[in-house]
Protein backbone atom coordinates (compact mmCIF):
# COMPACT_ATOMS: atom_id res chain seq x y z
CA UNK A 1 0.00 0.00 0.00
CA UNK A 2 3.03 2.54 0.70
CA UNK A 3 4.27 2.25 -2.78
CA UNK A 4 1.12 1.56 -5.00
CA UNK A 5 -1.72 2.93 -7.97
CA UNK A 6 -4.67 3.06 -7.42
CA UNK A 7 -7.52 3.50 -9.84
CA UNK A 8 -10.26 5.40 -8.73
CA UNK A 9 -13.40 6.22 -10.18
CA UNK A 10 -13.92 9.57 -9.01
CA UNK A 11 -17.42 11.26 -8.00
CA UNK A 12 -19.12 14.39 -9.07
CA UNK A 13 -18.88 17.25 -7.16
CA UNK A 14 -15.74 15.91 -5.45
CA UNK A 15 -12.14 17.24 -6.60
CA UNK A 16 -9.25 15.56 -7.03
CA UNK A 17 -7.76 17.10 -4.48
CA UNK A 18 -10.43 15.54 -2.18
CA UNK A 19 -9.94 12.07 -3.11
CA UNK A 20 -6.01 12.20 -2.69
CA UNK A 21 -6.96 13.51 0.45
CA UNK A 22 -9.22 10.86 1.21
CA UNK A 23 -6.46 8.76 0.44
CA UNK A 24 -3.99 9.77 2.29
CA UNK A 25 -5.78 10.24 5.59
CA UNK A 26 -6.94 6.92 5.04
CA UNK A 27 -3.74 5.09 4.66
CA UNK A 28 -2.27 7.71 7.88
CA UNK A 29 -4.91 6.09 10.03
CA UNK A 30 -5.17 2.64 9.28
CA UNK A 31 -0.98 2.36 9.24
CA UNK A 32 -0.64 4.74 12.56
CA UNK A 33 2.16 7.28 9.92
CA UNK A 34 2.41 10.88 10.17
CA UNK A 35 3.21 11.52 6.50
CA UNK A 36 2.56 9.44 3.00
CA UNK A 37 3.14 10.88 -0.29
CA UNK A 38 -0.13 10.67 -2.24
CA UNK A 39 -0.71 12.32 -5.37
CA UNK A 40 -2.93 12.23 -8.62
CA UNK A 41 -2.08 12.03 -12.05
CA UNK A 42 -4.42 14.08 -14.17
CA UNK A 43 -7.17 16.86 -13.15
CA UNK A 44 -10.97 16.05 -13.12
CA UNK A 45 -13.28 18.75 -12.46
CA UNK A 46 -15.54 18.39 -9.84
CA UNK A 47 -18.65 18.17 -11.97
CA UNK A 48 -16.86 15.43 -14.10
CA UNK A 49 -16.46 11.60 -12.87
CA UNK A 50 -14.50 8.87 -13.76
CA UNK A 51 -11.09 7.51 -13.73
CA UNK A 52 -8.31 8.72 -11.45
CA UNK A 53 -5.32 7.35 -11.14
CA UNK A 54 -3.95 8.04 -7.30
CA UNK A 55 0.12 7.37 -7.20
CA UNK A 56 1.46 6.34 -3.67
CA UNK A 57 4.71 6.57 -2.17
CA UNK A 58 7.83 5.75 -4.93
CA UNK A 59 4.65 5.27 -7.19
CA UNK A 60 4.50 9.44 -7.05
CA UNK A 61 7.61 9.70 -8.95
CA UNK A 62 5.70 7.98 -12.13
CA UNK A 63 2.82 10.98 -12.74
CA UNK A 64 4.32 12.80 -15.21
CA UNK A 65 5.13 9.72 -17.08
CA UNK A 66 1.28 9.08 -16.37
CA UNK A 67 -0.18 12.23 -17.33
CA UNK A 68 2.04 12.51 -20.77
CA UNK A 69 -0.77 9.37 -22.01
CA UNK A 70 -3.32 9.47 -23.89
CA UNK A 71 -6.82 10.12 -22.59
CA UNK A 72 -10.03 8.83 -23.45
CA UNK A 73 -13.43 10.56 -22.69
CA UNK A 74 -17.34 10.38 -22.80
CA UNK A 75 -18.76 13.99 -23.05
CA UNK A 76 -22.54 14.86 -23.20
CA UNK A 77 -22.69 18.39 -24.70
CA UNK A 78 -25.79 20.72 -25.08
CA UNK A 79 -26.69 22.72 -27.57
CA UNK A 80 -28.04 25.97 -27.92
CA UNK A 81 -26.87 27.14 -24.86
CA UNK A 82 -23.74 28.61 -23.17
CA UNK A 83 -22.01 29.13 -19.63
CA UNK A 84 -19.07 31.24 -18.23
CA UNK A 85 -17.31 28.26 -17.29
CA UNK A 86 -18.13 25.93 -20.43
CA UNK A 87 -19.80 23.27 -18.33
CA UNK A 88 -22.50 23.15 -15.75
CA UNK A 89 -20.78 25.07 -12.83
CA UNK A 90 -22.19 28.07 -14.08
CA UNK A 91 -25.68 29.57 -15.33
CA UNK A 92 -26.34 28.64 -19.18
CA UNK A 93 -27.55 31.60 -21.20
CA UNK A 94 -29.59 30.67 -24.28
CA UNK A 95 -27.31 31.45 -27.18
CA UNK A 96 -29.21 30.38 -30.55
CA UNK A 97 -32.16 28.16 -31.68
CA UNK A 98 -31.01 24.32 -32.77
CA UNK A 99 -33.74 24.39 -34.96
CA UNK A 100 -31.44 24.51 -38.23
CA UNK A 101 -28.88 22.16 -36.88
CA UNK A 102 -29.18 19.04 -39.03
CA UNK A 103 -27.30 16.01 -37.71
CA UNK A 104 -25.31 16.23 -41.43
CA UNK A 105 -23.64 19.22 -39.73
CA UNK A 106 -23.31 18.13 -36.42
CA UNK A 107 -21.62 14.46 -38.04
CA UNK A 108 -19.69 17.63 -40.08
CA UNK A 109 -18.04 19.31 -37.19
CA UNK A 110 -15.63 15.93 -36.99
CA UNK A 111 -13.58 17.43 -39.43
CA UNK A 112 -12.88 20.39 -37.72
CA UNK A 113 -12.22 18.99 -34.74
CA UNK A 114 -9.88 15.62 -35.87
CA UNK A 115 -5.82 16.04 -35.42
CA UNK A 116 -3.95 18.65 -34.35
CA UNK A 117 -6.35 21.83 -32.86
CA UNK A 118 -5.71 24.84 -31.46
CA UNK A 119 -7.85 26.19 -28.43
CA UNK A 120 -7.91 28.16 -25.58
CA UNK A 121 -8.40 26.91 -21.83
CA UNK A 122 -11.61 28.48 -19.91
CA UNK A 123 -11.15 30.92 -17.96
CA UNK A 124 -12.28 28.54 -15.03
CA UNK A 125 -9.07 26.46 -15.07
CA UNK A 126 -6.34 25.78 -13.13
CA UNK A 127 -3.92 27.53 -15.03
CA UNK A 128 -2.03 30.72 -13.51
CA UNK A 129 -1.65 33.91 -14.26
CA UNK A 130 0.77 36.35 -12.29
CA UNK A 131 1.02 33.12 -10.10
CA UNK A 132 -2.71 33.09 -9.41
CA UNK A 133 -5.37 30.49 -10.65
CA UNK A 134 -7.49 31.62 -13.20
CA UNK A 135 -10.48 30.49 -11.97
CA UNK A 136 -9.66 31.67 -8.28
CA UNK A 137 -9.23 35.58 -10.21
CA UNK A 138 -13.10 34.64 -12.21
CA UNK A 139 -14.37 33.77 -8.88
CA UNK A 140 -12.83 37.40 -7.78
CA UNK A 141 -14.36 39.12 -10.55
CA UNK A 142 -10.70 39.72 -11.65
CA UNK A 143 -11.99 38.59 -15.54
CA UNK A 144 -10.04 41.15 -17.27
CA UNK A 145 -7.07 38.69 -18.57
CA UNK A 146 -6.36 36.21 -21.50
CA UNK A 147 -5.33 32.68 -21.90
CA UNK A 148 -3.45 32.18 -24.55
CA UNK A 149 -3.89 29.48 -27.02
CA UNK A 150 -2.71 26.06 -26.92
CA UNK A 151 -2.03 23.12 -29.77
CA UNK A 152 -3.47 19.58 -28.34
CA UNK A 153 -3.84 16.59 -30.45
CA UNK A 154 -7.57 14.67 -30.90
CA UNK A 155 -6.93 11.20 -31.98
CA UNK A 156 -10.27 9.89 -32.08
CA UNK A 157 -13.72 11.68 -32.77
CA UNK A 158 -16.90 9.51 -32.59
CA UNK A 159 -20.76 10.90 -31.92
CA UNK A 160 -21.94 8.32 -30.13
CA UNK A 161 -25.57 9.99 -29.97
CA UNK A 162 -27.77 12.74 -31.13
CA UNK A 163 -30.73 13.58 -29.05
CA UNK A 164 -31.09 17.46 -29.79
CA UNK A 165 -30.55 19.91 -27.98
CA UNK A 166 -27.40 17.06 -26.46
CA UNK A 167 -25.15 15.03 -28.23
CA UNK A 168 -22.62 12.72 -26.94
CA UNK A 169 -18.84 11.89 -28.34
CA UNK A 170 -16.27 10.01 -27.36
CA UNK A 171 -12.69 11.65 -27.84
CA UNK A 172 -9.11 10.22 -26.91
CA UNK A 173 -7.13 13.38 -27.03
CA UNK A 174 -3.74 14.18 -25.26
CA UNK A 175 -2.57 15.47 -22.47
CA UNK A 176 -3.48 19.14 -22.14
CA UNK A 177 -6.83 19.00 -23.97
CA UNK A 178 -9.88 20.78 -22.23
CA UNK A 179 -13.05 19.01 -23.07
CA UNK A 180 -15.02 21.95 -21.62
CA UNK A 181 -13.13 23.82 -24.53
CA UNK A 182 -14.32 21.52 -26.98
CA UNK A 183 -17.66 21.50 -26.22
CA UNK A 184 -17.61 25.63 -26.80
CA UNK A 185 -15.68 25.32 -30.06
CA UNK A 186 -18.20 22.74 -31.21
CA UNK A 187 -20.97 25.20 -30.16
CA UNK A 188 -19.06 28.00 -32.20
CA UNK A 189 -18.73 25.43 -35.21
CA UNK A 190 -22.35 25.05 -35.09
CA UNK A 191 -23.20 28.76 -34.65
CA UNK A 192 -25.56 28.16 -31.69
CA UNK A 193 -23.32 27.79 -28.58
CA UNK A 194 -22.74 24.51 -26.51
CA UNK A 195 -21.55 23.80 -23.14
CA UNK A 196 -20.24 20.53 -21.75
CA UNK A 197 -22.96 18.79 -20.08
CA UNK A 198 -21.35 15.55 -18.35
CA UNK A 199 -17.92 13.60 -18.99
CA UNK A 200 -16.80 10.67 -18.08
CA UNK A 201 -13.15 9.84 -18.18
CA UNK A 202 -12.71 5.83 -19.50
CA UNK A 203 -9.31 5.34 -20.09
CA UNK A 204 -5.67 6.97 -19.40
CA UNK A 205 -3.72 4.91 -21.59
CA UNK A 206 -4.13 1.00 -20.71
CA UNK A 207 -6.05 2.13 -17.22
CA UNK A 208 -9.60 1.44 -17.84
CA UNK A 209 -12.14 3.21 -15.50
CA UNK A 210 -13.99 -0.61 -15.59
CA UNK A 211 -11.08 -1.62 -13.37
CA UNK A 212 -11.45 1.08 -10.88
CA UNK A 213 -12.70 1.61 -7.15
CA UNK A 214 -15.32 3.90 -5.77
CA UNK A 215 -14.34 5.66 -3.08
CA UNK A 216 -16.60 2.71 -0.85
CA UNK A 217 -15.13 0.15 -2.23
CA UNK A 218 -11.17 1.18 -1.89
CA UNK A 219 -11.92 1.43 1.71
CA UNK A 220 -13.51 -1.79 1.74
CA UNK A 221 -10.89 -3.53 -0.11
CA UNK A 222 -7.84 -2.00 2.21
CA UNK A 223 -10.09 -2.68 5.12
CA UNK A 224 -10.44 1.74 6.07
CA UNK A 225 -14.36 0.71 6.95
Amino acid sequence: MLNETILINKPINWTSFDVVKKVRSSIKKKLNIKKIKVGHAGTLDPLATGLLIICIGDKTKTISEIQNLEKKYLAKIKLGFITESFDREKKEIQKSGIENITEEAIFHIKNKFSGAILQTPPKYSAIKIDGVRSYKKMRSNDTDFTLSQRQVHIYSFIIKKITLPYITIEIICSKGTYIRSLANDIGIALGCGAYLFDLIRLEIGNYKLEDALSIDQFEEKYEFS
